[in-house]
């Protein structure tokens, strides 16, 4: 448990493949099933202050009540993922919190000298998400994300699947 953050609720994968992850994660870890995503569209994505045209591909699964994603970006845009695979990474690359109180979070960690790396909004300003620049090491980079809106019980739902999921129906494309 962070004393800033609370409790870690997923872990961040990027990869290079993520029909690749998805299936190990499946066959080897009998983790699943996924929620696939195949190009998320932002409402506004900036990576350093800058805007960035990210385009994404993510998956998401639950084991227990931990969350993991994978995330493929499918550009050159900037952003932390770029930045983590130039460096020759591939694998862990945040841990992430949730809030239903994102803004007061978000000018918490400001007001503690965290610096945003990047951030954006997915479906509207119940949206957002934050990723500060605190990689010491691959794997340690903080993300805050706003389960206020639909994104809480969407995540809630992926828990639920998880918890007596059977192998069936291992991938799951999410229309949106």
């Amino acid at each position: 448990m962070s004393r800033v953050f609370g409790a870690v609720r997923q872990n961040g994968y990027v990869v290079r493949d993520i029909d690749a992850a998805m299936k190990h994660w499946i066959e080897v870890m009998g983790v699943g099933p996924w929620y696939y995503i195949d190009r998320v569209q932002t409402d506004w994505f900036r990576h350093r202050g800058a805007d960035s045209d990210v385009e994404m591909s993510i998956a998401l699964a639950n084991s227990g009540d931990l969350q993991i994603e994978l995330i493929q970006q499918r550009n050159d845009a900037p952003s932390m993922y770029k930045e983590f695979l130039d460096a020759g990474h591939e694998g862990l690359q945040h841990m992430s919190f949730w809030s239903n109180d994102y803004q007061a979070l978000y000018d918490r960690a400001l007001g503690l000298g965290y610096k945003v790396g990047h951030e954006g909004q997915i479906g509207g300003p119940q949206g957002r998400f934050a990723y500060f620049d605190t990689e010491a090491h691959p794997g340690t980079v903080i993300e805050i994300s706003d389960i206020s809106g639909t994104k809480g019980p969407f995540f809630e739902h992926i828990r639920k699947a998880a918890l007596d999921w059977d192998g069936s129906n291992p991938i799951r494309p999410v229309k949106r």
